[in-house]
């Protein structure tokens, strides 16, 4: 079955060891990578663009999108990894190898990131380790000039004042807010900012997101999956949306060719596409045309 709607999934973690078919440590399956890739170009998907989280997970991130033509890749550290600059005793030498990744692969790279803040998970990093890597990488990329993949969540008052603190890189490269689940108030500051805002399933789980969703802006939206989590569950209130779904077994019962139940992947997009469709009340391939635009401007402008 293939797609008439074209699409840029602007955050899949295809690196995560889910594909490899490995969950919690143990292996279920066969590796099947090859096969999620298949349905994604067979449904619709255009580019992927593979996230880094980390400096390894960016090294094998762009590693695979080498493989494919249509797989592209961000360099970064997510927050919750802020740490990380510090396991050497150098967090100097950390910076650089973000950089060296960087500019060895400007074909590949697309943005900066994933790097911001996240309040909701100081177990893994505290507040303060999270805010001097996300300036000290805000600083970097003041030197590559990269489009931005950023992360927000729990902490849009921090996030708000150190990105708005750049202002002409913000403007000079723009960038994406992904995975966004804040209020009505920070769809209007980020927009104010100049950057775009990334949707998934997490974000349409709530009446709440649905109601925001409608605020912003058709020209600043992008769409993503951030599989293989953040898929769209029938508990959540978009899912009453969806039009299109597609058959799936357990882990444990995978077959060739199979999608496995609630591991998510690129080829879902359509249904976030589904749900911001039917809550804007727009018709589905305008809308995905736009959003489409809005992507190829800010991570592919010089290739439109």
């Amino acid at each position: 079955m293939g797609s008439a709607l074209k699409f840029i999934d602007i955050g899949a973690n295809l690196t995560d060891p889910m594909y490899q078919g490995v969950y919690n440590e143990k292996e279920k399956h066969a590796p099947d990578l090859n096969d999620v890739l298949s349905r994604a170009w067979d449904h619709g998907l255009a580019k992927i663009i593979i996230t880094g989280g980390s400096l390894e997970d960016s090294k094998t991130a762009l590693a695979l999108a080498q493989t494919d033509g249509k797989l592209y890749s961000t360099v970064g550290c997510h927050p919750t990894r802020s740490l990380e600059f510090e396991q050497n005793g150098d967090p100097s030498l950390y910076l650089s190898g973000l950089e060296e990744l960087c500019k060895l692969n400007e074909g590949k790279v697309v943005a900066f990131g994933e790097f911001g803040l996240d309040y909701d998970r100081t177990k893994f990093a505290p507040k303060e380790a999270q805010i001097k890597y996300f300036k000290e990488q805000l600083k970097l990329n003041e030197k590559l000039r990269l489009p931005m993949f950023l992360h927000c969540r729990a902490a849009s008052s921090d996030f708000l004042e150190i990105i708005g603190s750049h202002k002409s890189l913000v403007e000079e490269c723009g960038g994406v807010v992904h995975s966004f689940d804040g209020t009505a108030e920070d769809v209007k500051n980020i927009i104010d900012l100049g950057l775009h805002i990334g949707i998934n399933g997490c974000s349409l789980k709530t009446e709440e997101n649905i109601e925001v969703l409608k605020s912003i802006p058709d020209d600043r939206l992008m769409i993503e999956t951030d599989s293989p989590w953040c898929e769209v569950r029938p508990r959540h209130a978009g899912y009453a949306l969806i039009k299109t779904e597609f058959p799936s077994c357990k882990k444990e019962k995978w077959q060739a060719g199979s999608m496995v139940k609630s591991r998510n992947e690129p080829t879902n997009i359509i249904q976030v596409m589904e749900i911001i469709a039917g809550v804007k009340e727009r018709d589905i391939s305008e809308l995905s045309k736009q959003i489409f635009d809005n992507t190829m401007k800010v991570f592919f402008k010089g290739r439109m």
